[in-house]
């Protein structure tokens, strides 16, 4: 059977352990090499710091992914986007330039006769209310409609400086694990065991950190992708088992098995 990949937070469009130019060409040169065996790519939200499109016009720059995003769909390549918090105003753009189908919300997909549930993860899971009414804010037709009025260079001044006081202001002990009873994402995926929604794998980005965590239940795993500002992290599923993997990069998984 060939692999499936999973990847998320790129956030394409910042610097940090290197430019933002330099990570996008690691990007590629990692689709490069995984595409051959690929079944299918998932890249779950957030491959952008901040991404809008208007009507006729998208952000400036990135062409190197996109250009690799539309060779692989022309090679026949399943890939499917997600929006993350940061991308989350796609309106069409990749499924009409690219046929590449673009995902809003968690889905449900069966890959080598496991069950998987995908999504980012942002406004899942208990508290964070006040991002979860901004998000609804963000969502809301009306919303969409204001902003596509700015010109896209103020627009995207305007957000990307709202971008860097948001991560400016997260506190440094949440980059690191919080631990079983403060890690929301995980608390979300034990309430869905709760409820009898019991995937296999839980597979979410958003959090910037690299965990494989054996559920309440003692099968199903939740997976977060981690984050390519800093680790390269990604995920692979041969058809039995999926692993935490670094790209051109050491790094850590937390785990509790």
């Amino acid at each position: 059977m060939k692999k499936t990949y999973f990847a998320s937070d790129f956030h394409l469009g910042v610097d940090a352990r290197l430019n933002s130019r330099e990570r996008e060409r690691q990007v590629v040169r990692w689709l490069d090499g995984v595409a051959p065996d690929a079944e299918a790519i998932y890249l779950v939200g957030d491959m952008f710091e901040f991404w809008f499109e208007y009507r006729s016009v998208v952000p400036k720059g990135f062409n190197r992914l996109l250009g690799k995003l539309a060779e692989l769909s022309d090679q026949g390549v399943p890939v499917s986007v997600f929006t993350g918090n940061h991308d989350l105003w796609m309106f069409g753009y990749f499924e009409q330039e690219f046929g590449i189908p673009v995902y809003h919300h968690p889905v449900r997909r069966e890959i080598g006769g496991k069950q998987f549930l995908i999504g980012h993860g942002d406004g899942l899971g208990p508290n964070d209310k006040g991002y979860k009414r901004m998000k609804k804010v963000f969502r809301h037709p009306v919303s969409q409609w204001m902003f596509r009025w700015l010109h896209p260079d103020l627009g995207t001044r305007l957000a990307n400086f709202s971008s860097q006081k948001s991560r400016a202001a997260t506190p440094p002990e949440e980059r690191e694990w919080l631990g079983e009873d403060r890690e929301w994402l995980l608390q979300y995926c034990n309430r869905k065991i709760d409820r009898g929604v019991e995937p296999d794998y839980f597979i979410f980005g958003h959090r910037h950190l690299p965990v494989d965590w054996r559920l309440k239940n003692g099968r199903s795993r939740y997976v977060n992708l981690g984050e390519w500002l800093h680790y390269n992290s990604y995920a692979v599923f041969d058809g039995k088992e999926l692993e935490l993997l670094f790209f051109e990069n050491e790094g850590k998984v937390v785990r509790n098995w």
